[in-house]
């Protein structure tokens, strides 16, 4: 453990230098494990000069756009929220596999345009285990030269907890999160109702107390959409529990979805990403 902790504290000092160079800095910041560390490590390395800018649409759930507020008014860090309609971004709401691309070559180039106004470089918080899975947004990310921090001083997410955890910040434990459009099965329409059903859905969930779930959709029309709950495979029995599934099944129903359903796998990350490795 105090091996690990020492390498992970050599790739902070490290990460603190890529910052320092920078001089000023916009982080596209979600409130999430990753971008919550890289805006505190921003404001460490250059103070004032850093900036947490913060996406307010309908993929980003409201839990964490307070979380995100609340640390930047505590940690004293500069703060704004840049509105993004992603519905409007043509071929995103078809949802096909390149949907992270489409969405994020759009919106990062309106950060790009705040980080010009700030005369600062562009980051975000993608860490080295991000490199593994499906990831399409990350060639957006290329292609319009955005900085990935965490990736060029080689942190990986277990470091970024740990780190986070000595470093005090209030994420170092958080669930994993993504944007609501990945519950979505690839090529089945988005709509913004539909996202504030799993928004909803999510929520109640993180009420009753799971640590770490997804609500995945599945289905076109509106009155008849199938939810695919996803929670840790230590918590599948507390799902079943009578007095919790009945609060769920009529909960869910009120939220807009006709099937309530449990996904015996259980949590895992990327799972919508399953078909396409079949078809591969």
């Amino acid at each position: 453990m105090e091996k690990n902790l020492l390498m992970a504290e050599e790739k902070y000092n490290k990460l603190l230098s890529i910052l320092q160079e920078m001089g000023r800095i916009v982080v596209a910041f979600s409130g999430g494990v990753d971008s919550t560390f890289l805006l505190f490590a921003a404001k460490q390395a250059v103070g004032e000069k850093a900036l947490g800018v913060t996406l307010r649409s309908g993929v980003v759930p409201r839990r964490d756009l307070d979380e995100g507020a609340a640390f930047c008014e505590q940690h004293n860090i500069r703060h704004e929220y840049l509105d993004f309609d992603e519905l409007a971004v043509p071929g995103f709401a078809e949802n096909p596999p390149d949907r992270c691309y489409i969405c994020k070559k759009t919106l990062f180039t309106k950060l790009l345009a705040v980080a010009a106004r700030e005369q600062a470089v562009l980051c975000e918080g993608s860490n080295m285990d991000d490199l593994g899975d499906y990831r399409p947004g990350l060639r957006a990310l290329r292609e319009l030269a955005v900085r990935s921090p965490l990736q060029e001083a080689g942190l990986t997410k277990a470091e970024i907890r740990l780190l986070s955890h000595k470093l005090g910040l209030p994420t170092w434990a958080k669930p994993a999160s993504a944007c609501l459009a990945s519950r979505f099965a690839y090529g089945e329409k988005i709509t913004a109702s539909k996202m504030l059903a799993v928004d909803e859905a999510e929520q109640l969930l993180f009420d009753l107390g799971f640590t770490q779930f997804r609500v995945r959709v599945h289905g076109e029309a509106e009155r008849s959409l199938l939810a695919r709950i996803e929670v840790l495979p230590e918590e599948l029995a507390k799902a079943l529990q009578a007095e919790l599934r009945e609060e769920i099944i009529t909960k869910f129903k009120g939220f807009g979805f006709a099937y309530v359903t449990l996904d015996l796998l259980g949590y895992r990350t990327g799972s919508m990403n399953e078909v396409l490795k079949q078809t591969k």
